[in-house]
């Protein structure tokens, strides 16, 4: 796989590599799919071409994808003080900001690559970056097929993991002939599609259908159907015993309802800080990025996210007046970079 217009970013990582012994593999905060796919398949390659290589990540935090051979091999995030590395790799992050606190100081002070393809990445280092990427899943495929790396059946799957999810499964227009070009080559090393869809999609424990329940209780549909909402509080995880990686797929909620142009997902995790995280999801012609940028956040055109530092009630007053804004101004994604905005 040669990419002509990504020859120097590859021949970059290539160098960074060669200079490096052991090297630490990290995705952003709660690794969804595409964030913990990649970090592993990442990590197993780069073990079997010879390196030291380890991903991490918080064990308690993996949701569905965590069934992934090569969970086992994750580092836990406590035992990073005890380890020394040549060099960090972070995929799928926009900014060494959106990593666990535990791995930002080894993005301070190692050379660092990137891999990601957020539209308002912001990367460190040497990059591979590709804003219309379907995934970094796919962006990590790319490079190995480069690097001329194998690929055994479990880096296909957690490749493959990566790839579906990030793209609903192709069904997003952030697919294209090159995502498929991909799971081609995945499938031709045993993926085994039907288990996986049926973990991932077909089969919920008891604490995800209780924050669903939950979620669907705070629906919120307004602006004449085209923004719906749904909420889930602190209490509310506390009490199902539920963390985000079960409520992964709550933002599907609302943005089901017919005639949704914007989707918003309100959550407070249960932590000591008074902050309130937004997903947000979007249909063409409005810029999800947009929105998340108000907030110091970013992502995707159709799918971004932000953290509002405010409680659940003012962070949705500040969010429903900047979708007011948006649409009043017919915001879209060829809009400028939006002023942030001052927490009231």
């Amino acid at each position: 796989m040669d990419n002509p217009c990504r020859r120097a970013d590859y021949a970059a990582a290539k160098a960074l590599l060669t200079g490096a012994r052991s090297v630490l593999v990290s995705g952003h905060l709660s690794p969804d799919g595409d964030s913990l796919g990649s970090m592993i398949a990442l990590a197993r390659m780069l073990t079997a071409a010879g390196w030291q290589a380890v991903a991490t990540a918080d064990i308690k935090a993996l949701g569905k994808p965590g069934f992934l051979e090569g969970v086992e091999d994750l580092l836990p995030l406590r035992k990073l003080k005890r380890r020394k590395f040549d060099l960090f790799v972070y995929v799928d992050a926009s900014t060494p900001d959106r990593l666990p606190p535990e791995v930002r100081p080894f993005a301070e002070k190692l050379p660092t690559l990137t891999i990601d393809h957020h539209a308002t990445s912001n990367p460190k280092g040497v990059s591979i970056l590709d804003p219309a990427a379907s995934s970094a899943g796919e962006l990590v495929w790319q490079f190995a097929k480069w690097m001329e790396w194998p690929i055994d059946r479990a880096t296909a799957e957690a490749l493959w993991v990566a790839i579906v999810t990030d793209t609903g499964r192709f069904a997003y227009d952030s697919t294209r002939p090159s995502t498929l070009r991909a799971a081609t080559d995945l499938l031709k090393h045993g993926v085994r599609t039907a288990a996986i869809n049926d973990i991932i999609y077909n089969s919920f424990p008891l604490k995800a259908m209780e924050l669903k329940r939950r979620a669907w209780r705070s629906l919120h549909i307004w602006k004449n159907r085209k923004v719906a909402e749904v909420s889930l509080s602190r209490d509310d995880f506390r009490e199902v015993r539920g963390s985000k990686a079960e409520a992964e797929d709550v933002i599907e909620i609302p943005r089901s309802a017919a005639g949704n142009q914007i989707a918003l997902f309100f959550y407070q995790i249960p932590d000591r800080t008074h902050e309130t995280r937004v997903s947000i999801r979007t249909r063409a012609p409005w810029d999800a990025t947009y929105l998340a940028r108000l907030f110091g956040g970013g992502g995707h055109i159709r799918a971004a996210g932000c953290t509002v530092k405010a409680s659940m009630a003012a962070a949705k007053r500040q969010v429903r007046r900047a979708v007011k804004e948006m649409l009043l101004n017919r915001r879209t994604n060829e809009a400028a970079t939006p002023e942030p905005v001052k927490p009231s």
